[in-house]
């Protein structure tokens, strides 16, 4: 399976993350915030569980949404490296042997089993995902899981989705949406709109004009309204789990 470069795009933030390391069921975990009652999981894109930006968003969920925030590691240890990946060096990198090892098939089972870790442990539980995480929270809010694995889902340009992904959800969905972006695609745009107000459950959709694919984690200041769209997607996202994961 081959990915788009945009995909794996990254820019480093400043400042260092504040939270800690822990495990959520058997996976290493990046963890931030102390509520004992809601927890929310993030699920990284293709830079992995230790890319600084993921960990810094998981501070900010943690102070502004009062919640608990987990990152584990998704990708068994394994991590591409920062270097190639900022500097566009694309053919150091062996992505297609990566993705093989990393596929949905293979790690659904891990992201489900952290979710249900993460339901015994808080009353409420939400999943944000961004790139190669789109596709997993879909799958966590889907309706086969009774109970529920997850109270509400947010997806940042989703990669790997599949329209019955977007079909079979069953909790409150945000999407956010960079206008410019090769994988989520304008038909599976439509799709959403068309699927997702049919199903009954709340659906915000954000759409970021002018910026690309990964802006939400990368936020790069040389890439005109990167940056800002970095912020507002994170505020939105804050926004989500407020609602639908506290009481009031």
């Amino acid at each position: 399976m081959s990915v788009p470069s945009c995909c794996l795009k990254g820019f480093e933030w400043d400042g260092a993350p504040a939270g800690r390391i822990g495990k959520l069921a058997n996976n290493e975990a990046y963890i931030s915030g102390d509520n004992s009652d809601v927890g929310v999981m993030i699920v990284h894109d293709l830079l992995g569980w230790t890319f600084p930006n993921v960990r810094l968003l998981a501070d900010h969920y943690a102070r502004e949404a009062n919640v608990t925030v987990y990152v584990p590691d998704f990708f068994g240890g394994e991590a591409l490296p920062f270097g190639p990946i900022l500097n566009g060096n694309w053919g150091e990198i062996d992505v297609p042997g990566f993705m093989m090892k990393n596929s949905r098939e293979i790690r659904e089972p891990e992201i489900f089993d952290c979710a249900r870790a993460m339901r015994r442990k808080y009353k409420k539980v939400g999943a944000v995902g961004f790139c190669y995480g789109g596709w997993a929270v879909f799958r966590l809010g889907a309706k086969d899981h009774q109970p529920p694995l997850v109270d509400c889902i947010t997806a940042g340009h989703p990669s790997l989705l599949i329209k019955k992904d977007i079909d079979e959800v069953a909790v409150p969905v945000q999407i956010l949406a960079p206008e410019i972006d090769p994988v989520y695609t304008a038909e599976l745009k439509t799709h959403t709109f068309e699927a997702v107000t049919k199903l009954g459950v709340p659906f915000d959709y954000q759409h970021f004009p002018g910026v690309e694919h990964a802006c939400f984690v990368r936020g790069d200041d040389k890439k005109a309204g990167e940056r800002e769209a970095m912020a507002r997607g994170k505020n939105a996202t804050v926004c989500w789990l407020r609602q639908f994961l506290h009481d009031s």
